[in-house]
């Protein structure tokens, strides 16, 4: 981002207020998240690069549903959805998708979100990009429980896959996420100590990043399961 600015060069800055954006909204810092979107959309904006709208649209409507503003943020996410398909893009769909997955989920929208994530999952097998596939099982395990009590097998297969896709990744923060939603599960089945040792191990290996969210989250219920 520095250098973009040093270079003062419009489709560079572009691309980086773009992907800092993004890097903030794997972090779950909302308001960062969105102010850099807002940045990349204005420069997209001014010089008429779509593509670059699309991506600021999608981040910022994620940011405007987490702070409570869900329908303008659900339609945001749908028009940038639309905006990105018509410059012929595909790639990063799925993780576009698991986006709006996760808001239809803070709405309560499970069934809504179940369906955009057999998409993802759709694009995922056709083309064969898996980077954000750890986390689209994660989300289907979420909104399968949010969904019915009755689905806790189900949605702990889901979060098994997702660690062990994880693991083959070599993706620790996605195997972090995955951890915790499984380890959350069997405390709630009264499975504390696996619950522990499944979390801590992953946990442990981390150095760094502990004013994280992510981390944040694993570390609360480590210390609720001690």
């Amino acid at each position: 981002m520095t250098l973009a600015q040093q270079l003062a060069h419009p489709f560079s800055l572009s691309v980086a207020f773009s992907w800092v954006a993004v890097l903030h909204q794997f972090r779950r810092e909302v308001h960062v998240a969105q102010e850099y979107a807002e940045t990349a959309i204005n420069i997209a904006t001014e010089q008429g690069f779509p593509f670059w709208m699309a991506v600021g649209s999608l981040l910022r409507g994620w940011a405007l549903v987490q702070q409570g503003q869900a329908q303008a943020g659900i339609e945001q996410m749908h028009q940038g959805l639309s905006a990105y398909r018509a410059t012929g893009v595909e790639q990063a769909r799925p993780y576009w998708l698991a986006l709006l997955a996760e808001v239809y989920g803070i709405q309560g929208e499970s069934e809504e979100g179940l369906t955009v994530l057999t998409e993802a999952l759709t694009h995922v097998d056709t083309t064969g990009e898996r980077w954000y596939e750890s986390e689209i099982y994660r989300l289907k395990g979420e909104l399968l429980l949010q969904q019915n009590s009755d689905n806790q097998a189900e949605a702990e297969s889901c979060f098994h896959h997702a660690i062990s896709i994880a693991q083959s990744q070599q993706a620790k923060s996605w195997e972090l996420r995955a951890a915790t939603s499984l380890a959350r599960l069997w405390c709630q089945q009264g499975k504390r100590q696996e619950a522990h040792d499944l979390l801590a191990q992953v946990y442990n290996w981390f150095t760094e990043g502990f004013d994280t969210a992510d981390l944040q989250e694993a570390k609360a219920l480590l210390d609720a399961l001690a």
